[in-house]
């Protein structure tokens, strides 16, 4: 279904998130209508691994130690993005992308299955503050907008903590499930 243009409801350690194929512009545009973002907001990259994350952002010796500590985790870390990121996925004046390893067993097989990172974002509705975090919830509220929702039992109610490590030292941009306190 995602590599055939589907978006995906998927469990994660944090919250439920809505995916699709990272090369998927079609896709692309319909999650962030579902979402009612823009441009400017990052999306985010699921990542397998540390090393798959290193293809898509560029990581120095002190964003990497960091990342180790806390991945997979309920974290979205902004980076700068590499080339391989596709330009219209990269936040349009920083150029830089969300990235994350989620430790969460079906997001980890279906990331294991594809063989590459899946495209997503926190699944909150617009006008919403919460993410949904149930899988029923999720089929009636958009049922004719995603191919397939993935009923992982509930999740948290809190999206993942977003730090950006492009300055000097981390931002917490957003505190959530994950533990921030290793960023101070």
């Amino acid at each position: 279904m995602i590599d055939a243009g589907g978006i995906v409801a998927l469990p994660t350690d944090s919250s439920y998130a809505l995916v699709c194929h990272l090369d998927d512009k079609g896709a692309v545009d319909r999650l962030r209508r579902i979402r009612g973002i823009d441009d400017r907001h990052h999306l985010t990259l699921l990542c397998r691994d540390l090393s798959e994350i290193g293809t898509y952002a560029r990581v120095d010796n002190r964003q990497y130690r960091l990342l180790k500590a806390v991945t997979p985790g309920p974290y979205t870390f902004i980076l700068e993005a590499t080339r391989e990121v596709p330009r219209r996925l990269s936040h349009p004046s920083r150029k830089t992308i969300g990235l994350r390893v989620p430790g969460h067993a079906i997001a980890q097989a279906l990331l294991a299955e594809l063989g590459q990172p899946l495209l997503g974002t926190t699944l909150m509705l617009p006008g919403s503050d919460l993410p949904l975090n149930d899988a029923d919830e999720i089929r009636v509220a958009l049922q004719k907008q995603v191919e397939l929702v993935v009923d992982g039992g509930g999740c948290s109610l809190l999206p993942t903590s977003v730090v950006d490590l492009t300055g000097d030292a981390p931002l917490v941009l957003r505190e959530g499930l994950g533990d921030v306190a290793i960023f101070a």
